[in-house]
């Protein structure tokens, strides 16, 4: 039964686990990009994601809070020098999910686990888009309405 199972616990005892994990979250530090099962990468993700949150702000304490997940010093000095610079406005989901396909001798879900801001292709520099909310009447409707009241003030005079 699955009473009080909150994660997948991927087939492994948890000491595995947690190792298994905290290898793919310093490979994933280290290169921006990595290749796995898709249950690895969701399981992965949310391993990850508060983990870069934590990054965003330097001190003492949230490096020892990282370094206790990553337990590599390379990687966490990559994750407060680097990426936190990167995603610093960004406020979740710094991490990406693209599914590959399947693996070729078990058949296999496989995907690809990168960083959101390293991505040059989805994400290029130059072309950044501002969200705008818009509220209220729309712009054509006021300028239409401007337009008719001109030149009805022009036609009375």
């Amino acid at each position: 039964m699955r009473h009080g199972k909150k994660f997948n616990h991927l087939g492994r005892k948890t000491a595995h686990r947690k190792a298994m994990l905290s290898n793919m979250a310093c490979s994933l530090i280290e290169h921006k990009r990595i290749n796995t099962t898709v249950a690895k990468a969701k399981a992965l993700r949310q391993y990850v994601e508060p983990l870069i949150t934590k990054s965003k702000n330097d001190t003492t304490h949230n490096r020892r809070i990282v370094f206790s997940y990553l337990r590599n010093k390379y990687a966490v000095t990559e994750l407060f020098k680097e990426v936190s610079v990167k995603v610093a406005d960004r406020p979740g989901g710094y991490v990406r999910i693209i599914k590959m396909g399947h693996r070729q001798g078990d058949n296999a879900s496989m995907a690809m686990v990168e960083l959101v801001d390293y991505n040059e292709i989805y994400n290029p520099k130059g072309n950044k888009k501002k969200k705008t909310t818009r509220r209220g009447k729309s712009k054509k409707v006021e300028t239409v309405a401007e337009t008719t009241s001109t030149s009805e003030s022009e036609a009375a005079e």
